[in-house]
């Protein structure tokens, strides 16, 4: 593994496809949290068999997680390989002529929803552990959307998620298309892709956002 990440063109496409991997998760995930606004039982229904299916729990719960890992420091590796790169081979280098602000900063962005992932985890998937193999609690198939509704009553973790997923739209806008261009989809795919992408890192973040406001204001 170690030999295959030594090239450059490899870690690219390491970094694509785990980046593939999270817009496809993200899809899923507000597919699950979206029926909240809709039917609390449903949310309940949903995320009762999400949180107690082995399968989920223990096979792709652990993909996820390492994906979520790889795919941040496969980024911080390719950032500083980059600057490296920058640094020995040119003179002078003029990023704002060569490529966009968000591709200069997706490091930044990174960063953010880097943090922004411990919150979360700090807020659901730790509480999840607490409550089955710490406490070992009765399951009660009823309870998440109460948990959920619970987490959006603090107005600054609220605004907490909302810049946190308008700066995920900003890394989408650059990472979405950039990443099936670094597993190979050629340049006739590229306005396409631009118009998906688009579409995508606009109604993803805009729909975890949704969610946020809409519990906080009808706790």
């Amino acid at each position: 593994m170690s030999g295959f990440l030594s090239s450059s063109i490899a870690r690219k496409v390491a970094m694509a496809l785990s980046a593939l991997f999270l817009i496809f998760f993200l899809i899923i995930h507000l597919a699950v949290n979206i029926t909240s606004l809709f039917s609390e039982n449903t949310f309940n229904q949903l995320s009762h068999f999400m949180g107690t299916n082995p399968l989920i729990q223990f096979a792709l719960q652990p993909v996820l997680i390492f994906g979520v890992v790889f795919h941040f420091v496969m980024g911080f590796i390719l950032e500083w390989k980059n600057k490296k790169a920058r640094g020995v081979q040119y003179v002078k280098y003029n990023g704002a002529a060569n490529s966009s602000w968000m591709s200069r900063n997706m490091i930044y962005s990174g960063l953010v929803i880097l943090a922004f992932i411990v919150l979360h985890f700090i807020d659901f998937w730790f509480p999840e552990l607490n409550h089955k193999y710490i406490e070992v609690l009765p399951e009660d198939p009823n309870r998440y959307f109460g948990e959920l509704q619970h987490k959006f009553v603090n107005p600054l973790r609220v605004g907490a998620y909302v810049i946190a997923f308008v700066l995920l739209a900003l890394h989408l806008l650059h990472g979405f298309q950039s990443a099936f261009q670094s597993v190979g989809f050629n340049n006739k795919y590229t306005p396409a892709l631009k118009s998906f992408g688009k579409f995508y890192s606009f109604v993803i973040p805009f729909g975890f956002i949704i969610i946020a406001l809409y519990h906080h204001f009808n706790h």
